[in-house]
């Protein structure tokens, strides 16, 4: 199982793009788990993170969380504005994947 989190200021404001995401993947069959933590959580999850995407609001935490994560293998993106204004669930699942298969 695939585990992609999603974290942002306070892990409430990414849930329905969580919810979004979700939907894709089980339309595409895709054994993942998505979830949205607070940004002060990160460190505590690291253990059950295969990739993390932050929130716009967040982005300028981008080289905090590559340069923490980086040497777990994890790495780190941030969500693109409109998709994450349009709760676009499969463009955000999309990167998600993608930053996995670098």
């Amino acid at each position: 199982m695939t585990h992609i989190v999603l974290a942002c200021a306070f892990g409430m404001s990414t849930s329905m793009l969580v919810q979004r995401m979700q939907d894709e993947a089980a339309k595409r069959g895709l054994d993942v788990n998505i979830r949205a933590i607070s940004e002060t959580d990160v460190k505590r999850e690291t253990g059950s993170m295969d990739v993390l995407l932050l929130g716009p609001q967040i982005r300028f935490q981008l080289k905090k969380f590559q340069g923490d994560l980086a040497p777990l293998g994890i790495p780190v993106d941030v969500i693109e504005m409109t998709d994450y204004g349009r709760m676009n669930g499969p463009a955000v699942l999309d990167k998600a994947l993608a930053l996995m298969r670098k």
